[in-house]
């Protein structure tokens, strides 16, 4: 039997092959966030307005899109978050094990923009030093910075 379905899979086009293992496989959702850091070695905080209370303080981020690379997803995020254009430097957290959804955290450098939060998702945004970080701050979040 194995073998008669490896001989149907080897003449299925790659196309079909994905769709199948599409349809067959969980689709996940992937968070990313951006840990921003200035020169000064600050990183870059948002007070969002959609997070629980108590913890509305943290970085920039939001969920991936079809056809979106992970750093792409940072660079938008910022950009549309607070105006500022980043750089990806490197990949520092991946999580699983949230039903359907992954966690990613890169590193990220400024290089352009002006720092303005939109006003509709971002009540404010700030350069914090590593040592000065607000209290309201989600605790996942401080992991990053160390």
């Amino acid at each position: 039997m194995q073998w008669l379905l490896a001989r149907v899979w080897k003449r299925l086009s790659g196309r079909v092959q994905w769709r199948l293992m599409w349809l067959r496989n969980a689709t996940f959702m992937v968070g990313v966030t951006g840990v921003v850091r200035d020169a000064q070695g600050r990183v870059l905080l948002l007070r969002h307005r959609y997070w629980p209370e108590g913890r509305e303080w943290g970085f920039p981020g939001g969920y991936a899109v079809r056809g979106e690379t992970f750093e792409g997803t940072v660079e938008r995020e910022v950009r549309e978050e607070t105006g500022l254009e980043v750089e990806v430097t490197r990949l520092i957290h991946v999580r699983s094990g949230y039903r359907l959804r992954i966690e990613v955290a890169y590193e990220a450098v400024p290089v352009g923009g002006t720092l303005r939060p939109d006003g509709t998702e971002i009540l404010e945004a700030r350069w914090f030093d590593p040592a000065e970080l607000p209290e309201r701050m989600q605790p996942s979040h401080r992991a990053f910075i160390r």
